[in-house]
């Protein structure tokens, strides 16, 4: 039941993610599996910045919309984060940002994480 009230945030038509994930829309992915596609952010605030998404939205519009029956799809995204970002070169340390609602500054509501590296990143951001 909680998973499918969270679904119906998905109400809101097609993100331009669920638009990628369909190949309506170009991006350079550098990661896929069923549950997942990773690429390239088309506006870098690093030297190497890429998102990690879910294919499906599945009710996670935000991170604070997550259900219990998420957990293992946000750990799966997570654990894709950290392995992509070592094989972008990234073992000296990167940064993943998951923003939240108009206060956390989030812009596409489809959970999405950014992956930055490549550069000393500095504290606190924002």
């Amino acid at each position: 039941a909680a998973l499918k009230a969270a679904a119906d945030a998905d109400k809101e038509g097609p993100t331009i993610f669920d638009k990628i994930v369909a190949k309506e829309i170009p991006a350079d992915v550098i990661y896929e599996d069923d549950l997942c596609l990773a690429f390239r952010d088309v506006n870098p605030q690093a030297p190497t910045h890429f998102l990690v998404i879910p294919k499906a939205r599945s009710g996670l519009t935000q991170l604070s919309k997550a259900v219990e029956a998420h957990k293992g799809l946000l750990g799966h995204l997570i654990y894709v984060a950290q392995d992509v970002a070592k094989k972008e070169g990234l073992g000296e340390g990167f940064r993943l940002v998951i923003n939240d609602g108009p206060n956390g500054c989030q812009s596409v509501y489809h959970l999405h994480i950014h992956c930055l590296g490549g550069r000393q990143l500095t504290w606190p951001p924002g």
